[in-house]
Order: structure tokens, then sequence, then C-alpha cells
């Protein structure tokens, strides 16, 4: 595709979902410049740096002080935004790059029963920076505020959009609920900062379990059991009742906070919707930030899917034909 947007901003570029995306806009034509904390360009697990990454323009920036990169927003077509976590305790993305089952194990171990410490202490700067409310919700308003306030000198694509990684709710109760709310919450925000601006769009994409065999082998297994449960379940005849109907209806009896649902409706989700691997998010990504595609508000796994084209039939066809990077 030639695209018509010619330069994007991806916050978090050198991460496991910011990198695809920055791969495949590549792959597209664009020009692209990645802000992270560090401005470290990405690396494989192994420490290897594709080709692909020497073309890309990486800044080091606080996405939490989005003044210290403000300079490059009137100088972008559309701004990505991937910084997010699922578990407070940051050590399991560490672990999911090595293939470490232990050390994931113990982040989530901490997730469910909580790892507080010394209740007497307070929290350092590093705990609350990696907190959901800050990495899930006030990254994400104060770049897209520093964004919708800029002034665009470069392009005539109207509306520029501000592309959000939100989550399919499906990791409750395993994740705590805070993870899906800030989500939410970020979503919600988003929607505020660009309402009665018509020159920007919000869109928020719900992917659901996010895999690759190669750079996430532990996402793989996972993978495949999501994608078994969600095609017996599209087989079944809606007449039928299915483990995921049944729970549905016992979770609406029982929702509360603000996800507006309950953990037996995330666990219903999660028995219902396919995985989808990190190169269809990048891809959905970049169909969506084309003008000529000018998608607004949520995009699912199933829009995902229908954005890039998706012919397969199940997870394990997709691990057959993953590639390295």
């Amino acid at each position: 595709m030639n695209s018509a947007v010619r330069r994007i901003l991806v916050v978090g570029g050198n991460g496991f979902i910011g990198s695809a995306i920055c791969k495949a806009a590549l792959a597209q034509g664009m020009q692209v410049t990645s802000v992270s904390s560090s401005g470290i360009p990405y690396r494989s697990a192994k420490g290897h740096a594709p080709a692909w990454v020497s073309k890309i323009d990486w800044q080091k920036g606080d996405a939490l002080q989005p003044e210290t990169f403000a300079h490059l927003f009137s100088e972008v077509d559309g701004v990505v935004h991937t910084l997010g976590t699922l578990i407070e305790n940051s050590n399991y993305k560490q672990a999911l790059k090595r293939g470490d089952i232990l050390g994931l194990l113990g982040s989530l171990r901490d997730s469910v029963v909580g790892d507080h410490g010394n209740p007497l202490e307070r929290p350092t700067k590093e705990t609350l920076r990696g907190s959901y409310d800050v990495m899930n919700r006030d990254s994400a308003l104060r770049v897209c505020e520093a964004f919708v306030s800029s002034t665009n000198t470069r392009t005539q694509n109207f509306p520029r959009p501000f592309v959000y990684i939100s989550a399919e709710d499906i990791f409750r109760p395993i994740i705590p609920a805070r993870y899906i709310e800030t989500k939410r919450e970020a979503e919600q925000g988003i929607e505020a900062l660009i309402e009665n601006k018509p020159d920007y769009r919000g869109v928020y994409i719900r992917p659901s379990l996010v895999y690759h065999a190669h750079q996430r082998p532990l996402s793989t297994p996972a993978a495949v059991l999501f994608d078994l449960s969600a095609t017996l379940h599209a087989k079944i005849p809606h007449s039928l009742p299915t483990p995921s109907s049944v729970l549905r209806h016992v979770g609406a009896g029982l929702r509360h906070g603000n996800t507006s649902t309950s953990s037996l409706e995330s666990i219903t989700n999660a028995l219902t919707t396919p995985p989808i691997h990190v190169d269809h998010v990048a891809m959905a990504v970049c169909a969506v930030l084309n003008p000529d595609n000018p998608v607004r508000g949520i995009v699912g796994v199933q829009q995902m899917r229908a954005l890039v084209g998706w012919a397969g039939h199940g997870a394990e066809s997709d691990l057959m034909s993953d590639s390295r990077v």
C-alpha cells in the first residue's frame, strides 16, 4: 500500500508491539520516528538488530513529560501510543522475552496475591511509574494532550489519528481488574481530549492475546488453546448452551467497578475471542492510520482481521508461517 500518511510517531517503538508497528509502517512506505524512555533502538531477545532498525529515527523522551519531544508532533501525520503494562511487576516482560516460565509464573503470582513489600515504606518513584494508572492511562493522556495542542506544519491529512493500543477484556481474574479499568479510562480520556477537535480522531485498538512464536515463545501454547476454544464456540449452534454463554449469564448479575462487567464475563471473552499475531496488530494499525480509511473508535480483533484481509483458519496456521525478525 502506498499510504498517504508519510510520517508517524510511535511512542514505545522499541517494545514488543511498538517494534512490530515500526517494521510494518516502514514496509508500507512510511517514515517512522520512535520515542522511548531510553531512546535505544529495538533489539531481539538475543540482542540482534534486524536490518529495518537502521531506518527508524530513534529518539529519547518521557511520555509523562511530552514536552521533551513536543517538537516532533508538528512534523507527523499520526501518533501511535503503545506504552502499557499487563502486570505492575515489569519483570514479566523480560521473562516473556527469555521464555522464562518460572519468572513469568512468579510475576503472575504477585499480580494475584499482591507483592506490596513493607506497608510502612512509601512507594518509590520507579514503582509509581510502573503502575497501571501511570503506564496504561496517564502516559497516553499526556501524549494525546500534547499532540492535539500541536500545530500541524506538514500535512493536509485530516483528521490526524491518535492510535491507542488498548486491550480486550480477557485476563481477569488472573490479572487485576485495574489493568482493564485503566485502559478504558484512557480511551474515555482521549475521547474527551479530541472532542470538538475535528482535525483529530481517536482509534482504540483492542487486541486479545497477542502472540509471536519466536519473540514470545511462551505465548504460543496459550494462543493455540485460545484459538481452539474460540473456534469450537463459533461452530456450536446458538440455540445450544456453551460454557461461555453460561458464564456470561451468571456474570451479568455480578457486575461491579468501572469495567461494567464481572470477571466471569472476562473469562467468557477469553473463551470466545481468538488470539492475534503481533504482525496482524501492526498491519491493522497501519490500516487505520491511512486517511483513505478514516476509522474512529474501537477496533476489536474481528475488525483488525478484516482490515488486514486475514484469511487463515486458526492460530496454528499462523504459527506455522511465523517469521523471525
